[in-house]
Order: structure tokens, then sequence, then C-alpha cells
């Protein structure tokens, strides 16, 4: 049988894993216990909130170990919570080692991102669709195109500095509507509020405040207001940015936007 100390680090590696990349609470919760059971281990207790993990087991006897775990708020990657998934999957229905479980563990947390050809494509596109999509002509769509690509650029600058999400959001929603002020201003036929409505989706919270509903339902009402919360000063900070940029150029424009 392998050691408790071994297992409920496996365990708790997996749910941080899981909790660092989106997954919720209860699936979380629910993950540890079932690989703790697997390894046969009778006595423990698991506790996990937003961004932290506490576990105990066996506290009885002479192999009692505890672990806390303090897991950031991360970027969402469901690629990675698949595959943890699975390696659940694998643990609760195989005779597992310990040592194999741990490199794939590592194996999981170590699946890259898309590459960022594609993310910075992909966000143009997803801005042009929201553009057309909430009102405005196919020209706001291309243009929300290639101002949703440059605002993938912009946010993947911003991240290489280690700028705080909330700075983040702030300069990206007041670069994709300084943008798309100052078309008209040169002339274009487009309606900037369509693109700027359009540009913005790919700051909105909706993961994280759809989470946090979801941990409303299943009664964990802590874990549901850590995220709420953050999403709400996520689309505080998504206003200061727009905001601020239509107040200026109001103000410059001498109170008429065109």
């Amino acid at each position: 049988m392998a050691e408790t100390k071994d297992v409920l680090m496996l365990a708790v590696g997996i749910g941080e894993a899981m909790l660092k990349n989106g997954a919720e609470i209860y699936r979380v919760e629910d993950t540890v216990l079932r690989i703790i059971d697997a390894y046969h281990i009778e006595s423990y207790d698991i506790y996990v909130l937003t961004n932290c993990i506490f576990a105990t087991a066996n506290e009885t006897k002479p192999d009692a170990v505890s672990i806390v775990r303090h897991v950031p708020l991360g970027t969402t990657h469901l690629g990675r919570v698949a595959a943890l998934n699975q390696l659940t999957r694998d643990i609760c229905t195989q005779d597992y080692p310990v040592d194999a479980a741990m490199e794939r563990l590592e194996e999981c947390k170590n699946l890259p991102f898309a590459k960022r050809v594609s993310q910075v494509f992909f966000c143009g596109l997803g801005c042009g669709c929201y553009a057309f999509l909430f009102g405005g002509s196919r020209l706001d769509a291309v243009s929300g195109f290639f101002i949703g690509l440059a605002l993938q650029l912009f946010c993947d600058l911003l991240r290489n500095y280690k700028t705080s999400k909330f700075v983040v959001n702030i300069l990206g929603s007041a670069f994709v509507t300084s943008a798309a002020v100052l078309l008209p201003w040169l002339g274009a036929p487009v309606l900037y509020d369509k693109i700027i409505v359009g540009c913005i989706m790919p700051l909105v919270p909706g993961i994280a405040l759809t989470t946090s509903i979801r941990d409303f339902f299943n009664g964990d009402y802590l874990c549901g207001t850590i995220r709420m919360i953050d999403a709400l000063l996520t689309s505080f900070c998504i206003a200061v940015g727009v905001g601020s940029v239509i107040t200026v150029c109001r103000i410059l424009s001498g109170g008429v936007l065109l």
C-alpha cells in the first residue's frame, strides 16, 4: 500500500492543478476524495476553497499528515482539466502506482495553451462576429476583427510585464474604445458602439460568473461569493476603461461623438 503522505500529495496536487485551471469547487473536492478512496485511506478530511485546499489523513495514526495549499486564481485551461479528469478515472478504475500518477500529473500540468497565432486570430474573429451579432454592419465586423487582433497582442504584451489583471482589463478596454472611436473621426462609416461592445467580449468574465453561480447552486456560498466579486471587479475595470475614453472624447469633441 502506498504511503499516506504520497497519496495525499498526489490527490492535493491534482486538486490544485484543477482549481488553478478553472475547475468548479465541487469537482475539485469530489476528485480529491475519490483519489484518496482509491488508495484505501479510511480516515481523512478535505476542505476546498476558491484559492486554497486543506487536507488531512490518518489523524489518529502514526502516519498522520496534513497539507495546506494556496492556489492563486489563474487562467482557464479546460484541456488540462479534462486531462486531469481522465487521470482521476484511471486511478479509480486501475491499480495505478503513485509514482506513475505523479509523472502523469506533471504532464497534465504542462499541457500547452493554444499557439499564439491561433489565440490572436480567434480573438479577432470572435470580436468581429460579436460586433455583427449585436447589430453592426459588415464593415463593423471587419473593423472589430482587426481591433480584436490588436487587443490580443496588446494584452499579451501587458501580461509579459506581469501586469495586474485589473490593469490589463482597464487598459485593454480603453485601447478597444480608443480604436473604435477613432474610426469615425477618420471618416469610416462605422458604428463605434457596436465595435466596442463586440471587442470587449474577450475581456468579459463570463466563465468566472458562470462558475460562481454553479458554486452557489452547489451550496459553496463562500467560493461563489469570491468568484462573483472577482467577476464584478473585472466588469467594473472594463467599464472604467470604456467610460474614461468616451468621456475624454466627448470633452474633446465639444460634447458630441460622431
